[in-house]
């Protein structure tokens, strides 16, 4: 891996962000360095919105929201001890098939609806009663009440996908479960996900005894399924780490609060999110998140969830105290800029990275940017000189990673000088939130020529790299 020499800040490698619908290789993204230092690039990482077994668990937790600091069911989640829907008859003897199965699936909704009320009102005991007592499956549930209280969640609303199935093996069926849910604020843009569970019925009595994936999803999971965590709250962040790193906490919230108000104006649609989540990761939680096996200079990710919303995680082994300012402006420029997107294509890699790249900068003159020897190298390399193919390989060289990164932080930057930042924002949410053209976006954004301006964005490229 190769080493860059820098000027001023900690340096903060990423992978990109998810603007596509297939996993792949991570790049690493330079920074700026003390003077003299060596650092290695990180970078930010592209994941489809993977969904996991533990989110499975978390489903568990559907039901009432908090109203007005009174715990409120809502349409799916009926008041214990009543039927649900439409009140299917209890099963007997003769019965066709059908009749016990829209029971025992009313019967969970009904423990559902229990165990949000549980959650939501801090009741441990409540939560763990839809699993057998001391079982693995309720060890893993008070694990995750835990952190799921700490995260202080505000919000799960359930709602059971099609009906239940019956499993080969005697007395076990399976549901599938959509939950929307939310952390910190009762009313924010739901986080969606959807779950199966693996129920056993025993005279009438369910319990949850397994989670699974739904088909068509992914089997990684997220930081608050698997280990139980910490977290502090602030105005615009909320930061969770693992038990062994809470004294990581308050750096990392003041940091977060900073690196927020930096990315809140890059919300392309104007809407910024209603709290960016940040996880510091241990190397045993970096290996497990989102499905871990990351590269080993990996420093930090920014991942979909859907529906336009990102977590932020950060690699614990790559980060010193104080150096997490300038990869939390980028990961948390994604999480702004990006928000409300469908767009799932590699077009205009170069503007989505140096736009989190700009802002990473946070105003810094452009010689101080660590990386200006790699983009010189490309640019001595033969360089084709066109911002669309900068977007390097999933195999290429960390130099070369780097100067890609280098190249959309330039473009993005002489953009910026001559048209302001607004007009940039501008110009990204054209081309990459309403799928307009480079040529279009520019007329509208600029009212220049976008041949034209490429040109000069390239100019400036070679111009301050050499």
């Amino acid at each position: 891996m190769p080493t860059v020499a820098g000027h001023a800040d900690p340096v903060a490698t990423h992978q990109p962000p998810v603007v596509t619908a297939v996993p792949v290789t991570a790049y690493p993204l330079p920074g700026y360095g003390p003077s003299g230092a060596v650092r290695r690039p990180r970078r930010d990482a592209r994941l489809w919105p993977w969904v996991s077994l533990g989110m499975v668990l978390a489903l568990l937790c559907c039901g009432a929201p908090v109203v007005g600091g009174v715990l409120a069911f809502d349409r799916f989640a009926p008041a214990p001890g009543t039927g649900a829907g439409s009140g299917a008859p209890s099963p007997k003897p003769g019965d066709p098939p059908t009749v016990e199965r829209d029971w025992l699936g009313e019967r969970v909704t009904e423990l559902l609806a229990r165990q949000a009320s549980a959650l939501l009102a801090g009741d441990e005991s409540g939560y763990l009663a839809v699993a057998e007592p001391n079982s693995p499956m309720a060890r893993d549930l008070r694990r995750q009440f835990r952190t799921l209280r700490a995260m202080k969640v505000t919000r799960w609303q359930p709602e059971m996908r099609g009906k239940l199935v019956r499993l080969h093996e005697p007395g076990e069926w399976r549901s599938e479960i959509r939950i929307r849910h939310c952390f910190v604020l009762p009313e924010c843009e739901p986080i969606e996900i959807s779950l199966g569970l693996r129920w056993r019925n025993a005279a009438g009595q369910l319990r949850l005894i397994n989670v699974e994936e739904p088909a068509g999803y992914g089997d990684r999971p997220r930081p608050w399924e698997t280990d139980e965590l910490v977290a502090s709250v602030g105005e615009r962040v909320l930061v969770a780490a693992p038990r062994a790193f809470r004294d990581r906490l308050p750096e990392l919230l003041r940091e977060g609060e900073q690196a927020a108000r930096v990315a809140d104006r890059y919300a392309a649609d104007g809407s910024p999110p209603d709290r960016y989540r940040i996880f510091y990761a241990g190397p045993n939680e970096w290996n497990r998140w989102y499905g871990g096996d990351r590269a080993e200079w990996t420093a930090g990710y920014a991942v979909s969830l859907g529906a336009g919303q990102y977590d932020v995680v950060l690699n614990s082994t790559s980060l010193r105290d104080g150096d997490h300012g300038e990869l939390l402006r980028h990961e948390l420029t994604h999480a702004a800029s990006l928000s409300g997107t469908t767009r799932t294509d590699g077009d205009a890699w170069w503007l989505v990275e140096g736009l989190a790249e700009n802002a990473a900068a946070a105003g810094r003159p452009v010689s101080r940017y660590a990386s200006l020897p790699l983009v010189e190298r490309l640019v001595d390399g033969g360089w084709n000189g066109e911002l669309d193919d900068v977007m390097p390989t999933g195999n290429a060289p960390d130099w070369r990673v780097g100067a890609a990164y280098g190249v959309g932080f330039l473009a993005v930057r002489h953009l910026t000088d001559r048209f302001g930042e607004a007009q940039v924002l501008r110009f990204f949410a054209l081309v990459v939130h309403d799928g307009r053209s480079e040529e279009d976006a520019a007329r509208e954004a600029f009212g220049a020529d976008w041949s034209t301006l490429h040109d000069e964005c390239v100019a400036y490229v070679r111009k301050t790299a050499t």
